[in-house]
């Protein structure tokens, strides 16, 4: 379905986002994808590793929704060949709760986690929460180059850079350090960080944070740039 919107004055053809949806139980595929639909949304599914990859290769899509445990190939590698295709805003569903499990999906390329089982609802918010980030304002990601101490990030070209030396993140890690960047030596609760970066209010119980923290901590650690936990608190980027 498409509908005419105007922006800037001028009337353009929008498209409904489609999604690819891969999750192996068919029940599950059947009903996610009935109420995706009826929410507006154009829905690919596949039940194998490989078969994602194949639908996504044949259509283009605006996210992905990923089930860890798959045949042929599991969800941490379907995600780690979607990132090296494409940008897409990948969303993994998983039964590991464990932080190493969350930890690898990040590093695979996952912007966003939902552990099993979960509320349809839950999976509404998060699929437009991540939609959002990816189509931001006009104007947005083209912003000034941002600068603290070592750490340079330029939203145009999505490059970080510490002390000269580029370092690669993922897109949530890049988003994360951005809304960093634009709050420098100021300590942000972890509800600050969910509304603005992800697009949603923090439930109290989700460790989503702490994993991306983590991961982006390393990354800046070893390159001589400070990122601290305030417990009870939040976060704060340092010199």
């Amino acid at each position: 379905m498409k509908e005419t919107r105007r922006v800037c004055g001028k009337e353009q053809i929008v498209s409904d986002p489609t999604l690819l949806l891969v999750d192996d139980e068919p029940a599950v595929l059947a009903s996610l994808r009935r109420r995706l639909q009826l929410e507006g949304f154009r829905v690919d599914t596949a039940v194998t590793g490989l078969m994602a990859l194949e639908v996504f290769d044949a259509t283009q899509h605006d996210l992905v929704v990923l089930d860890v445990m798959l045949p042929e190939m599991d969800g941490f590698e379907v995600a780690s060949r979607l990132r090296q295709l494409s940008q897409v805003p990948i969303l993994m569903l998983t039964a590991r709760e464990s932080v190493t499990d969350r930890v690898k999906g990040l590093e695979m390329g996952a912007d966003d986690y939902l552990v099993k089982p979960f509320a349809f609802e839950e999976l509404l918010a998060r699929v437009r929460a991540l939609l959002r980030r990816a189509r931001p304002p006009a104007g947005e990601a083209t912003g000034e180059v941002l600068n603290f101490g070592r750490v340079s990030l330029d939203p145009s070209s999505r490059q970080v850079t510490v002390q000269g030396r580029e370092i690669s993140l993922t897109p949530r890690e890049f988003d994360l350090l951005a809304y960093l960047l634009r709050h420098p030596r100021q300590v942000l609760t972890r509800e600050q960080i969910f509304s603005s970066v992800w697009g949603y209010d923090h439930d109290g119980t989700s460790n989503l944070i702490d994993v991306y923290v983590r991961s982006l901590r390393d990354k800046l650690a070893e390159q001589g740039a400070l990122l601290q936990t305030v417990r009870g608190v939040g976060y704060v980027l340092k010199e």
